[in-house]
């Protein structure tokens, strides 16, 4: 039986050792440029990998709410499903990117502002039967408008307030044009609508219905169980 010198036990283990060593090397590198996530992700196309469709920007119950707004305070600017990362700014003594992920990537459903875009309220529309993890959501989203000093006023789903009740909570809000405006609903009514513009609004929405769900927006809370699961703040 042949006898393996020390030499050739030494080099039979430098060499996966070696090996290991600059395997290590490359992966430490990798990890701290932070490509071993960004090449795998840059590897797929962003068309073909997530072939889009169209929808609509708002669910049934959001364009009522929306119209009910625009009916109750006419002359204010009205948007909808804005994220908080364009109305807010942060200090950057930490982690932007943090933040997007907490918070500033989530969507005001409806924001009322003044004629120079300045945001005066955020209208929150949740869900009767919303989740733990929505609810948090929609509290960790209401706590950092309030410490930007956003009003905030949250409507349910099938359950949405009446126009003189919308500018009772706002009017203060608003200011001399929130009075003119509760003012004027009470000295001079809305007219009604004509019967054949009425028609015309039932028939649009028998067609809409027609069409299903294909056309809806994905559900904010959709996102919910793709939020890390730690507590945040």
């Amino acid at each position: 039986m042949e006898m393996l010198s020390p030499f050739d036990t030494l080099g039979s283990f430098a060499l996966p050792a070696t090996l290991a060593l600059i395997l290590t090397w490359v992966v430490l590198r990798m990890r701290q440029r932070g490509g071993s996530r960004s090449d795998i992700r840059d590897a797929v196309d962003t068309v073909a990998g997530w072939p889009p469709e169209a929808s609509r920007v708002l669910t049934m119950d959001e364009r009522q709410a929306y119209d009910l707004l625009k009916r109750a305070v006419p002359g204010f600017l009205i948007l909808a499903q804005v994220p908080l990362s364009r109305f807010l700014r942060v200090p950057m003594r930490h982690s932007y990117s943090d933040w997007l992920q907490r918070v500033g990537s989530l969507n005001a459903d409806l924001v009322l502002c003044d004629a120079g875009s300045r945001v005066l309220a955020v209208i929150d529309i949740r869900q009767a039967d919303e989740s733990s993890r929505s609810r948090k959501r929609h509290e960790r989203m209401a706590r950092v408008l309030r410490a930007a000093n956003v009003y905030v006023y949250t409507w349910r789903e099938g359950d949405l307030p009446s126009v003189q009740q919308v500018r009772a909570a706002l009017g203060p809000l608003l200011g001399p044009a929130g009075a003119a405006i509760k003012a004027s609903s009470v000295s001079k009514p809305m007219p009604l609508i004509p019967v054949a513009e009425m028609e015309e609004i039932l028939a649009d929405g028998d067609r809409l219905a027609a069409e299903g769900d294909a056309l809806e927006p994905v559900n904010s809370g959709f996102f919910d169980d793709f939020e890390p699961t730690a507590q945040q703040q």
